[in-house]
């Protein structure tokens, strides 16, 4: 196991007398609500980034609110951690278990309690699968926006822990644009709606605060969605380039003409070539890059933006330009980004995937240090990202089964994060921290920053125990990586310092 991913000393400070706690969960639980046997265990001992992997100390498989309220009460008062997992699907690390903790896995919370076509809302538990949404919406003329790549798995509960988007976040945004309430349980078992059904409510925004807080805040039980109508026309344009930086000049060229597209998504040749294998989308494999852009609103306005669009496709060196000429071709230009991750691991035995953000005018900068980054690891990096928004995922292809290799992935994966934050970006768009960005996370803010990040953990979980060790980096870890900000003179806070 790669050393940064395991636990510190410091995260493993619960000393929990376990005995005891199988005999109240027991008691809260169902049959075979509760998992202690290592087989049933080893099941849930890692999410979407298998590299890491931990053995939880026991799993809860809840099937009621009131259930999980008295896991939470059970576990806050034994002081046994708690890491809340829903389909599985983070690749940050973000649900691996905790060594001296309890799992609590919401898979069973997967209905859709209500679709409110005249409201355009949804309230759905956390454990629905994202694409169920749209396809429960669509015979009300409604969808749900954010859909990543992993829509056919992935569940709500976790793309509000990560503030998950997709390709279409580009124009409707992030999971945190698309959401109006949840209900979430305090790690003391307290039942709270945060949010409402109007368009604003009173006070702090605890709702954008709960996005991206990675399960460290509280546990999501319900979410109210937003839906959206189907738009009347849609259009996908897909140009091919002879230079990788040619397609990011261009990217850069149509969001600075005022065109805001639906999806602008960007892959390079490897990518292609993968998923065109993969899926037989029709993809012009001779070319450097590609660039997949989806059009919709009236029928006037798609065949204006088009003819924009294509111009500054042509001004800036596209060598063709494919325009989908029905549901299907357009379906199909899209099936192969959607399917790049499965695709690219089809032709390596392993890939690290990473997830950085950077401003649109660094795009073409920042993929020529990426290729210049992999070649002194002697690695190849396959490079799929939302290039309308900044959001990239170069996919770090190595071998788990040659010593090193991981290693070296994971510092390819550390210098492309440091890159994002050097000119002008961030080391997460949509994947989260977890454990996997948790080191780079002390290059991209100061003390005091980490310093109110572990004020406001500690004023929803005062004992530390919702997710402990993950996304927040303590002081001790950034003096050890060497990227320690000491502002003023002073350190931190010890109460903080301990969490």
């Amino acid at each position: 196991m790669p050393a940064h991913a395991l636990f510190r000393e410091e995260d493993i400070r619960f000393d929990v007398d376990v005995d005891p706690v199988i005999a109240a969960l027991e008691k809260i639980l169902p049959d075979e609500g509760l998992v202690v046997h290592e087989a049933g265990r080893r099941a849930y001992e890692c999410d979407g980034l298998a590299a890491y992997k931990q053995l939880p100390l026991l799993v809860a498989i809840p099937e009621t609110v009131e259930q999980i309220q008295g896991v939470l009460k059970c576990c806050h008062e034994a002081g046994v951690p708690v890491v809340t997992r829903g389909s599985g699907t983070s690749l940050s690390g973000g649900s691996l278990p905790h060594p001296q903790g309890l799992l609590l896995a919401l898979g069973k919370f997967n209905k859709i309690i209500e679709i409110d076509a005249e409201r355009r809302i949804a309230r759905v538990q956390p454990g629905v699968r994202n694409l169920a949404i749209t396809e429960a919406a669509a015979p009300h003329g409604l969808y749900y926006a954010p859909d990543p790549s992993s829509q056919i798995a992935c569940s709500i509960g976790g793309n509000v822990g990560e503030n998950a988007g997709g390709v279409h976040c580009l124009k409707y945004g992030l999971t945190v644009n698309n959401v109006l309430a949840v209900k979430v349980l305090t790690m003391e078992g307290e039942l709270t709606t945060i949010g409402s059904e109007a368009l604003d409510s009173p006070g702090l925004d605890l709702l954008a605060l709960m996005h991206g807080s990675e399960g460290m805040l509280g546990v999501v039980v319900e979410v109210t969605l937003k839906l959206l109508p189907n738009p009347l026309t849609k259009q996908v344009l897909m140009a091919s380039f002879n230079d990788v930086e040619q397609g990011g000049h261009a990217v850069a060229a149509i969001i600075a003409r005022g065109i805001i597209p639906a999806g602008l998504e960007m892959m390079d040749g490897a990518a292609i070539q993968a998923a065109e294998d993969f899926v037989k989308a029709g993809y012009d494999t001779a070319a450097a890059a590609i660039l997949i852009c989806e059009l919709d609103g009236s029928d006037a306005e798609v065949a204006d933006q088009q003819k924009a669009v294509e111009a500054c496709l042509r001004d800036h060196g596209a060598s063709r330009i494919q325009v989908a000429q029905d549901d299907n071709e357009r379906a199909r230009f899209w099936a192969g980004r959607k399917a790049a991750f499965p695709a690219v691991g089809r032709i390596s035995p392993d890939y690290y995937c990473m997830d950085g953000t950077i401003p649109r005018k660094q795009l073409a900068y920042v993929l020529k240090r990426i290729s210049e980054i992999s070649a002194t690891h002697n690695l190849e990096t396959v490079n799929v990202f939302h290039a309308g928004d900044g959001n990239l995922h170069p996919l770090i292809l190595f071998d788990g089964n040659q010593p090193g290799q991981l290693e070296a992935a994971e510092a390819v994966g550390s210098a492309i994060l440091q890159l994002c934050v050097e000119v002008g970006g961030t080391v997460t768009g949509e994947h989260g921290v977890g454990l996997e960005k948790i080191n780079e996370m002390c290059v991209q803010f100061a003390t005091a920053e980490i310093n109110q990040f572990h004020a406001i953990k500690a004023a929803f979980d005062e004992r530390g125990l919702l997710n402990p060790g993950k996304a927040i980096p303590t002081l001790n870890r950034c003096a050890e990586f060497g990227r320690l900000h000491v502002h003023n003179g002073e350190l931190p806070h010890p109460e903080l310092e301990r969490l």
